[in-house]
């Protein structure tokens, strides 16, 4: 029986004004190499200055994430040749992480599963790098943007446990508003390690790092492919092929190939960072910032299903973003029922959003349109049908509903005697289809129709129904 591993290593764009140790703005851009200072680019003499604005964001990410923190802001440098590194070392954290000893709690297949984090740290990021035929290009724009590394534990055991996890972790950079976090973007980046152990939790592999993979989905297929690598080669009696390494996922071959060797954390000779002394934390700041913690995804989730009797797959959909949870929360404050409302809020609006790439706080109709809405149709004011019709006059028109309800006439009649007048009018047009229904032809539903078209569609549905089987049953 083989047991897959998996610990990640996510890479994430902290959202500031500035880079981490210089003043160059922190920003994508399509222009290379223009938001680049001296700094940036290692120039002889030059000296970092620590952006607090991007250590207070890190500080809020490790409390999110349940770490524990450190008592000093202290830094150090990894030291390592490559082109995207001007200076020749980054400044990172090793001996005092901004968190440790972190965990997150994630949902797969109905089971809770808490995941470990080893740490989480603020580093540099590096410049990017074009490789074409013969020569390669590069753009420092990235060099230096705050960048916030996550560390699991090997405490992941599939892939879809890995993609539960990133999914959750994204979400909380969101909710937080720490980072935009885009993939597209190369703001949230993946190295992968995978190795595999057997039923006793002996390592029947050694450990394999897969870099840089820029979205979820290529996680999950680097996943699989590297598993089965390592499967067939010991069942193959050729589990001594398996080495330590760095591979990367071949997107057209779906498998992953070999890079390079991996090398171990003192083959980077870290020590202190010399040009940025110690800071003590205070005290009263960490709690600041935890007070800026809004209630996360895993959580809401949770409320969700438990007290408002959501689904697991609609409170899911509806936490994915907090702007959309947030609005849909403010609907049950206002009296909503919570069922309702999730219809409503995974229906029509997301749809609506999504269709014309819109977000929630662009549309016209607020949580107590919304409310006033679901409950004109709850009082048999509109029908269910009519409610979608003012729904979308609503977002067109910037209307509230009940004005659209007026404006449209549609405001529902549900007086017995005047739906009973047409029921009637209409049974004695058509003498010879009740003949037909009592013989158990399906002549009730044109008796509907005619009364719906008699009113304009402004009969109540229930009522109408019930009226009409009355008055059949007397002839």
């Amino acid at each position: 029986m083989y047991k897959l591993t998996i610990g990640l290593e996510v890479h994430c764009e902290v959202k500031t004004n500035s880079k981490n140790f210089s003043s160059a703005r922190n920003e994508y851009s399509d222009n290379p190499n223009t938001n680049v200072d001296t700094v940036d680019i290692g120039l002889p003499g030059i000296l970092p200055v620590v952006n607090k604005e991007a250590f207070r964001k890190s500080l809020k990410m490790a409390l999110a994430l349940n770490c524990k923190t450190p008592d000093v802001v202290m830094f150090d440098r990894k030291n390592y040749y490559y082109p995207d590194l001007p200076k020749g070392y980054q400044i990172t954290q090793m001996e005092k992480p901004v968190g440790v000893d972190g965990y997150v709690m994630i949902n797969v297949d109905d089971k809770d599963i808490k995941v470990g984090i080893h740490d989480i740290h603020l580093e540099e990021d590096t410049a990017s790098m074009e490789h074409n035929d013969g020569y390669s290009l590069i753009d420092y724009n990235r060099a230096g943007v705050p960048l916030l590394e996550t560390v699991t534990t090997p405490s992941i055991h599939s892939a879809n446990e890995a993609i539960a996890f990133l999914e959750i972790l994204k979400g909380i950079f969101l909710y937080t508003d720490v980072s935009e976090a885009r993939t597209e973007l190369g703001q949230m980046r993946v190295d992968v390690n995978v190795n595999i152990r057997d039923e006793f939790d002996n390592n029947l592999t050694p450990r394999v790092e897969m870099k840089n993979i820029n979205s979820f989905n290529n996680v999950k297929l680097a996943i699989e492919s590297e598993e089965k690598r390592q499967i067939d080669l010991i069942e193959q009696g050729r589990a001594n092929e398996v080495v330590q390494e760095t591979r990367r996922f071949d997107e057209e071959k779906l498998e992953t190939l070999s890079m390079r060797s991996k090398v171990d954390a003192v083959d980077y000779k870290y020590y202190i960072e010399p040009n940025i002394p110690p800071i003590k934390i205070d005290d009263e700041w960490i709690n600041a910032i935890k007070k800026e913690i809004p209630m996360l995804q895993y959580d809401r989730i949770n409320i969700y299903i438990n007290e408002y009797g959501l689904s697991r797959y609609d409170a899911t959909v509806i936490v994915k973003e907090k702007s959309i949870s947030d609005y849909f929360e403010e609907t049950i404050k206002l009296g909503c029922n919570p069922k309702s409302s999730a219809n409503w809020v995974t229906g029509m609006i997301l749809g609506y959003i999504n269709k014309n790439e819109l977000k929630i706080d662009d549309i016209y109709l607020t949580p107590k349109m919304l409310v006033e809405l679901i409950e004109m149709v709850d009082k048999g004011e509109i029908s269910s049908k009519q409610s979608k019709q003012v729904f979308t006059k609503c977002l067109e028109e910037g209307m509230e509903p009940k004005k659209i309800v007026k404006k449209l006439g549609l405001t529902q009649i549900t007086d017995d005697k005047v739906i009973r007048d047409i029921v009637v009018k209409v049974l004695d047009e058509h003498p010879d289809l009740i003949i037909d229904h009592k013989k158990g032809k399906n002549t009730f539903d044109f008796f509907v129709g005619q009364v719906m078209k008699a009113t304009r569609g402004q009969a109540n549905p229930g009522i109408t129904a019930n009226i009409i089987r009355e008055e059949i049953d007397k002839r």
